[in-house]
């Protein structure tokens, strides 16, 4: 297990030293990533301003808390500054970016202000494809539970709890759900690590699969303290098969070669029970309030990395009895004439495929999705593997592409994904429903009582189900303006 008797880290050569008192400035403050570090500067007594496009959530949130924020641009708001940063969002020719660099201020990235926040802890970075935030937000639960205090940046709002964002000075472990689609988390300096897959994604940046995995193969072999990784996905268990021998490697899953294996596995239409068998001593049951395996994953890998750091896992199961989700994971969002709305972000083929397998075992009468694809440059790489993902839906509405701020593609819309899954499936039920007017309106004519209407996205597709609930709040402004 990991010694908690070393040292706390120090800044390294060429990191923000945030070890005194800072007048920070974040340009593009309203995303979720720059948000919750600015959140986490705030309460480490650093004094924040920032700017943002739009006004948000996110934007009114901050300001109650005390930091200076304005909407749109404009060189004055950087008032006093000694550290300038940017969300991945800004453009270098931002008036706000010249006037940092007329005042020969250096503009710090998102990467490199994270980085110098988890220089001033001992840092556990959760990364993966998908089932990053619930992970961490998992994680970081079950570690303040067993009184370790821990600090945690995770890039979504924690049910019951708010903001994935939380300074605790009495702790020396920060959970940081590490963000792998800019190479971010090789910057992170992260002590102990968990992988929960690695599949094709972000390949605009890395320029192919092979440099992807190659990535988290770097970012595993940073670690020098534990790593926890999946033994049920294949790229994970491959970085878990090439770790050096000489540090603590700890698999998971289903797997019959996993060193912490699920059994018993039960699920519900809201829960899930499950043990876990590690070393020939089985644990358990534990009762999660999410449903489907991959939340039960999840848990686990949360379970193995809390163990390492001294947790039992009988004090680590107690504590997921109290979990209750992360916004837009799997989120029951209320019911309108007998129909069930939930929202999901899943918008990669796996995460689609496994929350619309959760969902099949809900008992509902048909599982009604609404798929909106995310970005032009995912699509244009993954449309095909969309073919098989929608296998348990009965009737899937797909929309046009959310840009998330991309440039359109030609050709690139929608329509790859029907075509995909009718190309595999030709008898499927799917319907193509270029924007959210026509999808309401379909849903309108075809929802039924006991029907369950599955949101999926990262877009704004989150915002369907108040056509038929009424406003609901808690997806609101979900990323910001300039998200990063």
């Amino acid at each position: 297990m990991a010694d908690s008797r070393l040292p706390r880290p120090s800044a390294p050569a060429g990191v923000v030293d945030l070890s005194r008192t800072r007048r920070v400035h974040i340009v593009g403050i309203g995303g979720a990533g720059m948000s919750a570090i600015a959140t986490v500067l705030m309460d480490m007594g650093h004094r924040v301003s920032g700017s943002d496009a739009a006004d948000s959530k996110a934007l009114r949130r901050l300001a109650a808390r005390g930091a200076d924020v304005h909407v749109g641009h404009d060189p004055s708001w950087l008032g006093e500054a000694e550290v300038v940063a940017t969300s991945t969002a800004i453009p270098y020719d931002d008036v706000e970016v010249v006037e940092a660099a007329r005042r020969g201020l250096r503009v710090w990235r998102r990467a490199e202000l994270l980085h110098a926040i988890c220089a001033t802890r001992r840092t556990i970075a959760v990364a993966g494809t998908h089932g990053k935030t619930s992970t961490s937000s998992m994680l970081a639960l079950i570690l303040g539970h067993a009184g370790l205090h821990p600090s945690f940046i995770i890039g979504g709002d924690i049910v019951g709890v708010g903001p994935g964002a939380v300074w605790d000075p009495d702790g020396e472990w920060m959970v940081v759900e590490a963000d792998e689609s800019d190479g971010t988390f090789l910057e992170l300096g992260a002590e102990a690590v968990v992988v929960t897959n690695v599949e094709p994604d972000h390949l605009d940046f890395y320029g192919d699969e092979r440099a992807l995995r190659n990535a988290f193969a770097r970012f595993v072999d940073q670690a020098h303290g534990p790593r926890v990784l999946c033994a049920d996905d294949s790229g994970a268990a491959s970085l878990a098969a090439a770790t050096a021998t000489d540090r603590e490697t700890i698999t998971y899953g289903i797997s019959e070669t996993a060193d912490v294996r699920i059994e018993d596995l039960g699920f519900g239409r809201a829960d899930s029970l499950f043990s876990i068998r590690h070393e020939g001593d089985l644990w358990g049951p534990f009762e999660l309030s999410s449903p489907g395996l991959l939340y039960v994953r999840n848990a686990v890998a949360a379970l193995s990395m809390a163990y390492a750091l001294g947790v039992p896992w009988e004090r680590g199961g107690a504590a997921l009895a109290g979990y209750r989700g992360v916004v837009r994971r799997f989120e029951r969002r209320g019911e309108h004439n007998g129909v069930t709305f939930v929202d999901d972000y899943g918008h990669l083929p796996t995460e689609v495929a496994d929350t619309l397998s959760a969902a099949r075992g809900g008992g509902w009468t048909r599982v009604v999705a609404v798929f909106q694809p995310h970005r032009f440059s995912r699509t244009a790489s993954l449309w095909p593997a969309f073919g098989d993902a929608f296998v348990g839906a009965d009737v899937l509405l797909v929309t046009d592409v959310y840009s998330a701020g991309e440039h359109p593609r030609a050709g690139v819309t929608g329509r790859l994904i029907v075509d995909a899954v009718r190309t595999a499936h030709p008898n499927a039920d799917v319907r193509y429903v270029p924007t959210l007017d026509n999808a309401a309106s379909e849903l309108a004519r075809i929802l039924q009582p006991g029907d369950l209407c599955l949101t999926l996205g990262a877009g704004d597709l989150t915002t369907l189900p108040d056509r038929f609930l009424g406003p609901a709040g808690a997806a609101d402004d979900q990323e910001g303006a300039e998200h990063g």
